[in-house]
């Protein structure tokens, strides 16, 4: 018998965190999982990561490669071997370049593994890149209008302060942020607390009364999906009108002020931005308005703490920036306790690791010239793409789709059309861990191997104070393999040489020195001293503030953009001549929302939220998680009496895009007006169509922002009583 040994790593997955995983090991069997328990800030793991066990060991993982012998979708397979899985792989990939060219070989991924540098989905790129190219997909689910945001108006996507910071805030403002729920980075919720016991007056803004509104807030203030641009402009106005902008900073720091004055006062359409303006468009009483705007302008230095959720609908790019602009308004950039509101990293030296990562499709790997792909499409185009191809405007006809560290058909919006689209193919081909909606599409299922199973080097959203080396926990259960050997093994059989002339260690070894290489001022300890510790944790003396040179010594430190400024008033996108990205943060009224003629069938404005028991779809089927809480409906008593529904009935929740039915959540904390679906639920179809997963992707339209942001707060339903 052996002893029990422990080993240490993080989960790799896509809730951003990051955290402390000690794997406790006994004759090659995982028997428990603790977390951290050493110094402060510990970096603990919530209940999905200490429930990983049950994930590794479930007895419906995939076990070997397996071949389609049903129709699409019936997810009727067989066992095959591995030779046999990748021959047949090979052999088509090569028949489909030969008769239709690379191009019509799309590759859809996501975030199964975000954050990793080595078993990722870089590795398939790498080796699609090697066979002559393909077509990729572009745009982000979660930030999209936050980091095009950022972009128009810093010039950059290091906009954001170390979570050690929120203390030294007399205000926070959590405008869609539920880091209850969504860690992002280990330590926020530590740190939130902490502001609270200080006496920091804590806001949260958001049409639930979120886990994070009733842990940490002191006030919550409910507001209608799609519409906090106009509370954010109506709190502009107030500070502008009563004069308590920072004229200093102003002057000094940003361009376009007068231009986005001029709106707010409504000098071109007559139309003043004020609270009473807004109420009508948010919901939200005018004096609240009114009275968080001087709140916000007045106890200073105070954090605008903005996710991505107000960012997720149709015009979310200008929640953004309008939640920028307040902040320069009112000086809360560039100074301890304050907030640029926008949506980035924090500036602590270790954005070079996440270039690092770049050595599958970069100068490490030796990639042939004029390979890299061109052009793509954007992920809520993917099924559209598929339907119409070149007809429709896009790169090519697609034949061919290779799914890796994703699951497109149930978290990409439209999951109907989704079914259509994928009928169209004549080859698809999955790396997974279970028998997801997507893998009962494939022809061939590629089963891959868990974090638990491989090393790798990860670190935490928004450039967290800390990188940890995810050590290999057990060998590889039945016959999963990682990303990289699936990849590794399948080259030489599509004629591609060269793919790897490393060992999983030496790659790792490569990165981390690609990344000491670009970080000079700030050493990162040896590969082979992370290796042994686990853990890298940066110290600092001080939290890391996002632009702090630029407005302490702007002449020696412009910000990035063309004027060398904030651009409150942006020339590149004045440029580009779009009347639905405007050069100013701008409120437009968005399609599916309170005013649209849908309403009057279909009254309902739908979000999708994260769920606290999952990571997207992922973890779904673990019986511990999915005894926490049920896959439910939030409806509002008002909108639920109305419609004879009471709690815990059977419900319909549909639209023209299609059905689902689940269990209703009568509740207080949602506005009247709006229901809201947890997303992530596995899509299950019934023979009628009719999903009985609580897949909240059935009903969102396939459509994206201007700048490209993921709608997934934008969308009207009706909810009936079964």
């Amino acid at each position: 018998m052996c002893d029990e040994k422990t080993v240490f790593t993080t989960c790799t997955h896509d809730c951003g965190g990051r955290c402390v995983l000690k794997v406790h090991i006994k004759d090659g069997i995982i028997t428990r999982i603790s977390t951290d328990d050493g110094d402060e800030p510990q970096l603990r793991a919530c209940v999905r990561g200490r429930a990983y066990r049950q994930r590794v060991y479930a007895p419906d993982r995939l076990k070997y490669p397996m071949i389609r012998c049903g129709k699409r979708g019936e997810g009727i397979f067989k066992r095959i071997s591995w030779d046999e899985a990748l021959e047949t792989v090979a052999s088509e990939m090569k028949r489909i370049k030969k008769t239709y060219g690379n191009d019509s070989i799309l590759h859809v991924s996501y975030s199964g593994n975000t954050g990793t540098l080595l078993h990722s989905q870089l590795a398939v790129v790498r080796l699609l890149t090697m066979f002559g190219g393909f077509t990729p997909t572009w745009g982000s689910a979660s930030f999209w209008g936050g980091l095009v945001a950022s972009e128009m108006t810093y010039g950059t996507l290091i906009t954001g302060h170390t979570r050690d910071d929120l203390p030294n805030a007399r205000l926070i403002i959590m405008w869609g942020w539920n880091p209850a729920e969504t860690i992002q980075i280990t330590t926020t919720s530590n740190f939130l607390i902490r502001a609270k016991e200080k006496g920091v007056k804590i806001v949260a803004i958001d049409p639930r009364f979120t886990d994070s509104a009733a842990a940490f807030g002191s006030q919550w203030i409910p507001i209608r999906p799609g519409t906090d641009t106009a509370m954010l402009l109506a709190m502009a106005y107030v500070i502008i009108n009563e004069k308590l902008h920072d004229w200093k900073f102003l002057n000094a720091h940003t361009t376009g002020f007068e231009i986005f004055n001029d709106y707010l006062m409504g000098v071109n359409d007559g139309v003043q931005k004020t609270p009473g303006w807004a109420e009508d468009i948010t919901g939200v009483p005018a004096d609240t308005t009114a009275q968080l705007a001087r709140e916000y302008a007045t106890m200073k230095p105070a954090k605008l703490q903005t996710l991505g959720a107000p960012g997720r609908t149709a015009f979310g790019e200008q929640f953004h920036r309008a939640a920028a602009t307040l902040a320069a308004l009112t000086g809360n950039i560039g100074i301890y306790g304050g907030e640029p509101a926008g949506f980035g990293l924090a500036p602590v030296g270790l954005q070079p690791l996440a270039s690092a990562a770049l050595l599958h499709g970069g100068k490490p790997g030796n990639l042939p010239e004029g390979t890299a792909p061109k052009k793509g499409v954007h992920i809520t185009k993917v099924w559209d793409a598929i339907i119409n191809g070149t007809a429709g405007g896009y790169p090519a006809d697609f034949k061919m789709v290779y799914t890796t560290n994703g699951n497109p058909v149930n978290q990409f919006m439209n999951t109907n059309k989704a079914v259509r689209a994928l009928q169209k193919l004549e080859f698809m081909v999955v790396h997974e861990q279970f028998m997801t909606a997507t893998a009962r599409f494939a022809d061939i299922v590629l089963p891959v191997n868990t974090f638990l199973e491989r090393n790798d080097i990860v670190r935490p959203w928004h450039a967290g104070p800390y990188i940890i080396y995810a050590h290999k926990a057990i060998n590889s259960y039945y016959e999963s393999k990682s990303d990289f050997q699936i990849c590794n093994e399948l080259a030489p059989r599509l004629g591609i040489r060269g793919y790897s002339d490393k060992t999983e260690d030496e790659w790792l070894r490569l990165a981390w020195k690609s990344a000491e290489d670009f970080t000079a001022t700030k050493p990162l300890i040896s590969y082979d001293n992370l290796k042994q510790t686990g853990v890298y944790k940066i110290s600092l003396k001080q939290p890391a503030i996002a632009f702090r040179e630029e407005v302490i010594d702007p002449l020696n430190h412009p910000f990035p953009t063309p004027s060398g400024k904030i651009e409150i008033y942006s020339q590149r996108l004045a440029d580009m001549n779009n009347p639905k990205l405007p050069p100013i943060p701008t409120y437009i009224e968005s399609w599916e929302g309170r005013n649209d003629r849908l309403t009057h069938k279909y009254p309902l404005q739908l979000i999708s939220t994260h769920f606290k028991r999952r990571i997207h779809s992922q973890m779904d089927n673990i019986p511990w998680l999915r005894d926490l809480e049920p896959q439910t409906v939030w409806i509002n008593t008002v909108d639920a009496r109305q419609r004879d529904i009471n709690n815990g009935d059977a419900v319909k929740v549909f639209n023209d895009r299609g059905t689902l039915i689940l269990p209703a959540k009568v509740t207080e904390r949602i506005m009247p007006g709006v229901v809201s679906i947890d997303q992530g639920a596995w899509f299950k179809p019934d023979e009628n169509g009719i999903d009985r997963g609580g897949c909240v992707n059935v009903l969102l339209k396939d459509e994206h922002s201007p700048a490209g942001a993921f709608c997934s707060n934008t969308c009207l339903v009706e909810v009936q009583k079964i």
